[in-house]
Parts: C-alpha cells; sequence; structure tokens
C-alpha cells in the first residue's frame, strides 16, 4: 500500500509542477505577471483536487502519527477526495475534452492530471481505505468543497471577467444559465458521493458475512 500511494503522490507531485509551470510560461508569453499565471493555476478545480490527492496520500502514508496525517487519513476525507477526483476525469472527459488538443508536454500533463491520478485514486480507494464508518449523510457534507468552488469562481469571474471553465462563464451564459449548471454538477456530485458509500456499505456487508 505504502509502494502504491507513494508512487501515486509522485505523480500527482510532478503533474502539479509541470501544470504550474505550463502556466506560468503562458502568462509570461501574454504580457502578463508571475503572479497572475500563479493565480490562475490555483483557480482550476481540477489543480485544487489533484493537489487535495497529493496532500491526502503524502500525509496519510508519511506522517500518520501528526495532527494532519491524523485527518487526512480519516475515511470520509479520503472518500470525499475520492469522490472530487473522480469527478475530475467524468467531467472533463464528457464537457471539455473535446474543445482543446494539447500537445507535447501539456499533453502529459492533461492526462496525468484528468485521466491517470482519478484512475490511481480512485482504485487505492477501492483497495486500501477503511470504509466501515461511511454514512448516507458523509454524500452530504462533500457537496461543501465544490459549492464553495462554484461560489468563488463565479465571484472571481465577475471581478476579473475570466473564468476556468466554460460551463460558469456568467457573462457568456448568463447567471440563469451557469445557476442550473451548477445545480447540476453538484447533483453528480451528490449522486457519485452516493455510490461510494453504497459501495463502501456493500463491501462492509460482504466483509462482514465472509468474516
Amino acid at each position: 500500500m505504502r509502494i502504491y500511494a507513494t508512487i501515486t503522490a509522485a505523480l500527482a507531485w510532478f503533474a502539479l509542477a509541470l501544470q504550474c509551470y505550463l502556466t506560468v510560461a503562458l502568462s509570461i508569453a501574454n504580457d502578463k505577471t508571475l503572479i497572475a499565471g500563479v493565480i490562475v493555476f490555483f483557480s482550476y478545480f481540477t489543480i485544487l483536487t489533484n493537489l487535495l490527492v497529493a496532500v491526502v496520500l503524502s500525509f496519510s502514508r508519511w506522517a500518520p502519527g501528526t495532527r494532519w496525517g491524523a485527518w487526512f487519513s480519516r475515511a470520509t476525507v479520503q472518500s470525499g477526495t475520492a469522490v472530487y477526483i473522480a469527478i475530475v476525469g467524468i467531467v472533463y472527459s464528457l464537457l471539455l475534452r473535446h474543445i482543446w488538443d494539447p500537445q507535447g508536454w501539456q499533453k502529459l500533463a492533461d492526462v496525468l492530471l484528468h485521466d491517470l491520478i482519478p484512475l490511481l485514486f480512485v482504485a487505492y480507494w477501492l483497495v486500501f481505505v477503511s470504509k466501515n464508518f461511511l454514512r448516507w449523510k458523509d454524500a452530504l457534507w462533500w457537496l461543501t468543497y465544490p459549492a464553495v468552488y462554484f461560489a468563488y469562481a463565479l465571484l472571481r469571474g465577475e471581478v476579473s471577467g475570466w473564468y476556468p471553465y466554460p460551463f460558469l462563464d456568467a457573462h457568456a451564459l448568463g447567471y440563469s444559465q451557469v445557476a442550473a449548471n451548477a445545480v447540476m454538477l453538484l447533483a453528480a456530485f451528490l449522486l457519485t458521493g452516493l455510490l461510494f458509500v453504497a459501495i463502501a456499505r456493500w463491501r462492509g456487508r460482504n466483509a462482514g458475512t465472509q468474516g
């Protein structure tokens, strides 16, 4: 388990560092500042969620005895992270993959952040994470992070005129359509969370029966 978690965390940190470099380099090439590039980098849900994956794996595997290590080792935290990164992969494949064609190093970062890391972490959750204490209401608590992110993205877009995702672009779509999009996305988070809890409870019953 530790080897698997270490490899997945290393890939996540590498992908994040690579994407940060590419984003900042593009910002500077477009006559913007390094700080502007960093702000754009941290404005994407994909980046924040892959960062969460990297932090969860790093703390839970290599510093479990610390306060943060214990928190990131909690089943609810790791399960919520699995839901978030699963949605990253699903939404990218369904809504975003077709709108651009990354090449070179950007293609590598794209595959790592949207395809490989989601698959690796969901597999990690399925195999290694204890699921005995997950409850149905956890799926509701897990909505907090995406809801806060949507509010941040809309507020930042209103101030700067730039939105990280086309389905959140209130200037182009209008707030009523963006609100509808946000509700549908939150519903997807909720359904995915309920699915993960159902899987956890099913596996828990099977383990109890086998025992």
